[in-house]
């Protein structure tokens, strides 16, 4: 089975706009969440949130396309073009034929359908919504534009499986790269649902944090929504040695599962059996594990239940591993956490970093665990999982190796 090799990066984000600005607050530890305002006929409602700043897509696509595309797809775009030139590729006809695109975004077009629905329901009979809503709101819109905007040929789609959904469609990505289906992809995840529809279905479910972000830390009040981007260009090792491409990492494993239980509610047994799955499928021992980058949302239930979930799949080891929780700076953006979240695991082990939890701020007995509370931690990393592990008892984790 040929290895499958990372040669290219990208990202959109709270904490930095391009990978270097990501790797530099990621390791500093500084948070992109702040309050934003959202208002809706009077009713107004402030919440933490990761906003990407300062963001521009016509850096990416001409600027009289940049009306077809709806934020998260415009997150993908600047993303996937950033890995896109960052692997050095150049595509022949036929090599856009043999190169993927696979993403993963948990909701779409939300700004596109909450912009429609405001013009309908306030304007009535003379609302007029957007003539190309139905293709700025679709799922695929992201994978559509990143396909056409490099000229990509392959097999292109999206994956959908709310907070897994990035990883999801990165493993599919590697099954079908050692299958030989494709040469080369990208994938990862696009998510932007900063809007008060969102925000207040999310504030239904009651697992909103009043301030900020605390992951596995004692008195953790909930999530913070964020939004964002992450692509990958991955090819197998053989392709990328021939082209003299640089290599950030192996991509060395995939697992999933399903709890098969409780809608929101998640279960040890399930995350584990994920892990346990991705760490046969890399053929790596727990104790070869270094660093975990762990779904870590900030919730009570979350934390404690993925705690217990990694004693079950790495038994003793568990407590000897590092493991953090990114969304402590950037917040969960949902169907793109996973992207976001394995650029942090491939940057963990190629600088020999683990990156911190922030606002970390006592221990809580549930999460007895290895936080890297607040500052990060130079150590070796050769070998680092990413969780996912989403609404509807849906879990994945994958490996990423030193090259």
């Amino acid at each position: 089975m040929q290895r499958i090799v990372i040669t290219g990066l990208g990202v959109v984000s709270p904490i930095g706009n391009d990978v270097e600005a990501f790797k530099s607050n990621l390791f500093a530890g500084r948070s992109g969440i702040g309050v934003m305002t959202f208002s809706y006929q009077g009713q107004e409602i402030r919440y933490p949130a990761a906003e990407v700043k300062d963001f521009r897509i016509e850096d990416y696509i001409e600027a009289k396309k940049v009306s077809l595309l709806d934020r998260f797809s415009q997150l993908a775009v600047g993303a996937a073009m950033q890995a896109f030139r960052d692997s050095g590729l150049s595509l022949s006809e036929e090599e856009a034929q043999q190169m993927g695109v696979i993403v993963g975004t948990g909701v779409g077009g939300q700004n596109t359908l909450e912009e429609s629905y405001h013009k309908l329901l306030d304007e009535g009979s003379t609302g007029r919504v957007h003539p190309f809503t139905i293709p700025r709101l679709m799922a695929n819109a992201g994978a559509s534009h990143i396909s056409m905007t490099l000229g990509i040929t392959g097999p292109g789609f999206t994956v959908s499986s709310a907070c897994a959904s990035a990883v999801h469609a990165m493993g599919v990505t590697l099954s079908m790269l050692r299958s030989g289906l494709i040469d080369r992809a990208i994938t990862g995840g696009a998510e932007s649902c900063l809007t008060f529809g969102t925000l207040k279905g999310w504030e239904a479910l009651r697992v909103m944090s009043p301030d900020i972000c605390r992951p596995f830390s004692l008195g953790r009040a909930g999530m913070v929504i964020g939004e964002g981007a992450a692509m990958f260009v991955l090819e197998t090792e053989e392709n990328a040695k021939k082209r003299g491409a640089k290599i950030y990492a192996e991509f060395a494993g995939f697992g999933m599962s399903s709890d098969a239980s409780e809608i929101t509610t998640p279960d040890a047994g399930g995350a584990s059996r994920a892990v346990v799955n991705c760490l046969r499928d890399a053929k790596i021992a727990p104790e070869s594990v270094d660093y975990i980058n762990a779904h870590g949302t900030g919730t009570r239930i979350n934390d404690s239940t993925e705690t217990a979930a990694m004693k079950l799949a790495l038994g003793e080891r568990a407590k000897k591993i590092a493991l953090s929780s990114s969304k402590s700076m950037f917040g969960h953006a949902l169907g793109a956490a996973g992207a976001l979240e394995m650029l942090a695991t491939v940057l963990a082990v190629r600088e020999n970093v683990a990156p911190p939890t922030i606002n970390y701020q006592e221990p809580d007995p549930e999460c007895d665990l290895d936080c890297v509370p607040n500052e990060a931690r130079p150590m070796r990393i050769d070998t680092a999982l990413n969780n996912s592990f989403a609404f509807g008892g849906l879990n994945a984790s994958v490996a990423v190796r030193k090259i």
